[in-house]
């Protein structure tokens, strides 16, 4: 399981390289315009994000088939200091020292909830009705971010919607480890399931919002708040949806706090490193 979810992790910290960097090069647009979207499926460079976006999901899948949700999605955020180092590698430019500030910030907290968590597996197939709460909270914090977006620039506004997208490709997560709990030979039930298409529409919003989030700021700062985002909501959809559970030891509940308001801290100093950083830039 470990080792597919590494395997994830750096073939999306690939996709993600390549992705910012074709759609930094485009005319912005609003969030969830899809115009951004028609613009890249012609691009080369974006394109060929793809091939380890693919091969990203197919190790995804296998990681969740033969581990906990709330282990998986933590694991695969180590390919956040894989994409600041192969973002700097493609632009031929020097790492941002701030910018791997931010993101050990985040790895730290991320790595403390890791060790400090003793999760026990939950439900393989959650009813229905178990999603209804989840998802309304889902639809109200992507709308927040989007709205809340609108008013930032630059880093700040990439990370708010890394955040929305974070949130987003969470839940797609959880759907794909709902439909991969099935029975087998359900395969066309699964299909034609409320959670497939579920699963398409969480994709796309995902996929629009994180596009638009690479058009801001350097790397560093959507992705940050992407790639913290996903697990958190991850875990909280693991405790709710999937009745997995965490330790109950109050000694480890407080390092569990602390150790999500550190994720917090990796997300707010990516927004603001990046942000003095784009200053930087205009100066010189």
């Amino acid at each position: 399981m470990i080792f597919y979810a590494l395997a994830g992790a750096f073939s999306f910290a690939l996709s993600a390289a390549l992705h910012q960097r074709a759609a930094a090069q485009q005319p912005r647009f609003a969030a969830l315009d899809p115009r951004l979207l028609l613009r890249l499926f012609r691009n080369r460079l974006w394109l060929s994000g793809w091939i380890p976006d693919t091969a990203g999901v197919v190790f995804q899948v296998l990681a969740l088939r033969s581990g906990a949700l709330a282990v998986v999605q933590p694991i695969m955020a180590s390919g956040l200091f894989m994409a600041v180092l192969i973002e700097a590698v493609i632009a031929g430019q020097r790492v941002a020292r701030r910018d791997l500030l931010a993101v050990a910030v985040g790895v730290v907290g991320l790595t403390a909830f890791l060790l400090l968590a003793d999760v026990r597996a939950g439900v393989t197939r959650p009813a229905p009705t178990a999603w209804t709460v989840a998802m309304s909270c889902a639809v109200a914090a992507i709308t927040a971010c989007v709205l809340a977006a609108r008013r930032r620039h630059g880093a700040a506004r990439g990370a708010l919607l890394g955040v929305a997208s974070g949130v987003a490709y969470s839940f797609a997560a959880a759907l794909v480890k709902d439909l991969a709990g099935g029975s087998p030979g359900s395969l066309l039930s699964a299909v034609v399931s409320w959670r497939s298409a579920a699963l398409i529409v969480a994709v796309a919003i995902g996929l629009i919002l994180n596009q638009a989030a690479f058009q801001h700021g350097r790397l560093a700062a959507p992705l940050t708040a992407l790639t913290l985002t996903d697990p958190v909501v991850s875990v909280l959809v693991a405790i709710t949806v999937f009745r997995e559970t965490l330790s109950d030891e109050p000694i480890r509940i407080v390092g569990l706090v602390l150790a999500a308001v550190t994720v917090g801290g990796g997300v707010w100093l990516a927004a603001s490193a990046c942000s003095a950083g784009s200053v930087e830039d205009r100066r010189r």
